[in-house]
């Protein structure tokens, strides 16, 4: 897809990765970017059009739809990890907050957005994963691992209508979810100049660190060869 020109939302674009690509599509000529965050009164970068949107309530995505009826390109950043490791003693509302915002969260979004970008003549639709979709680690892992299983579903459901659709996998990156990892980190910055080049390539997936391409490689079978 043709970044330059394209009119893109990006969740959970105030803080962390999701600044980082507002940054990296504003540089890269994007006609507009809008940055949804819960409050948009967050949102500092220059040149980005701050919207309102909760990714967990139906009624913040119907109205950020409607006011962003322009937008060509979708990025489903926002996240959150309640850093819930067992679902035998876990608390039952935070690994359901998980699931709420990683996934059906991304999920709601993605269905009011899909047909704007129809609309307007297609588009793409980036999705933010994780190397932990691939490794057992509690709620979060699992969350993303079902995002992982849903943008494979979505990009065979979606290029029948002109809708791109890139997973984007990644280890820890420097931000305020990773404050307490003393693990190596890499730049949000690179990690979104990555998953827009992935866009532009038209790329199923994006594995942004040398730690991801090692464990997606131990799994193993592309996904489009398990459907030829």
């Amino acid at each position: 897809m043709q970044i330059n020109g394209a009119t893109v939302l990006v969740t959970g674009g105030n803080r962390g990765l999701g600044k980082a690509f507002v940054e990296e599509f504003l540089d890269r000529g994007a006609k507009k970017v809008y940055a949804a965050a819960r409050d948009p009164r967050t949102v500092t970068n220059t040149g980005a059009v701050p919207i309102q949107l909760d990714v967990t309530d139906h009624a913040s995505i119907e109205r950020a739809a409607a006011t962003a009826g322009d937008v060509t390109l979708l990025v489903n950043n926002a996240g959150i990890d309640t850093y819930s490791r067992s679902f035998l003693d876990g608390d039952p509302a935070d690994i359901r907050r998980e699931f709420d915002t990683n996934l059906f969260g991304l999920l709601d979004v993605t269905r009011a957005f899909v047909p704007v970008i129809v609309r307007n003549g297609g588009g793409h639709l980036l999705n933010v994963a994780s190397v932990l979709s691939w490794i057992p680690s509690g709620a979060y892992g699992a969350s993303k691992a079902a995002v992982w299983s849903a943008t494979n579903h979505l990009r065979t459901e979606l290029a029948p209508q002109g809708v791109g659709v890139t997973g984007l996998y990644v280890g820890y990156v420097d931000t305020d979810l990773a404050a307490h990892v003393t693990l190596p980190k890499t730049d949000p910055r690179v990690v979104a100049r990555a998953g827009v080049d992935g866009i532009a390539a038209g790329d199923d997936e994006v594995l942004a660190d040398e730690f991801t391409k090692a464990v997606r490689g131990a799994i193993g079978t592309d996904p489009a060869a398990l459907l030829s």
